[in-house]
């Protein structure tokens, strides 16, 4: 208990210090920006106990833009206007190659999906701006919508973009489609947030 009476202040600084270098491990933009303001904010106690007054100004400086940038985040979370949701071919070359690429990832996450194009499949494209989300993939039984593939790359996991899809519903009811059913064995699936009613290991959406 004495040897930390004495150096409680270096834990901080130390602990501080800890947070902004795990931030910029993250591949995730959301989690490194909310981890990178706690990170300033433990910094900016310890130098102002300190004294060390031109690490204060910077740390306050840091501070404001990553909170910029998570309020920035969180409003576009949500938001249809921030996101595209574009139609593709199941055999489109662009869809093929994220596919390839992030093949492993997608294994961790849907583990029984198969990447060959089938029959009455449907492919959409996730965007926002020029960049690549999310990628959802459904095959047509019917009025039945069965997903095989949604899929968010690393840095918009923290976010949905399947949801963009089942949101847009117009895009799914111009295809005939009036209900979803998402795969059994999803890793982490998010779907009870959007709307989604169990269904044994899967969930339906009625559109």
């Amino acid at each position: 208990m004495a040897w930390l009476a004495d150096h409680w202040l270096d834990l901080v600084g130390w602990g501080g210090s800890a947070l902004l270098v795990y931030s910029l491990l993250q591949a995730r933009v959301l989690r490194f920006r909310t981890l990178n303001l706690l990170g300033c904010l433990v910094l900016l106690v310890f130098n102002s106990l300190i004294g060390v007054w031109p690490m204060v100004g910077m740390n306050i400086v840091l501070a404001v833009i990553n909170v910029y940038w998570i309020v920035r985040l969180t409003r576009d979370r949500h938001d249809e206007s921030a996101f595209e949701v574009v139609e593709v071919r199941p055999e489109d070359a662009y869809l093929r190659h994220v596919l390839r690429t992030h093949a492993e990832d997608i294994r961790r996450f849907q583990p029984d999906f198969d990447p060959a194009p089938a029959g009455s499949q449907h492919a959409f494209v996730v965007l926002k701006g020029d960049e690549t989300v999310g990628i959802v993939v459904l095959r047509k039984d019917g009025d039945v919508a069965h997903v095989q593939l949604d899929y968010v790359t690393p840095r918009y996991r923290d976010f949905s973009p399947g949801e963009f899809v089942w949101r847009r519903s117009g895009v799914l009811r111009d295809l005939g489609l009036r209900h979803v059913l998402t795969p059994p064995g999803m890793v982490g699936a998010y779907y009870p947030n959007l709307g989604f009613r169990p269904n044994g290991k899967q969930f339906v959406l009625d559109l």
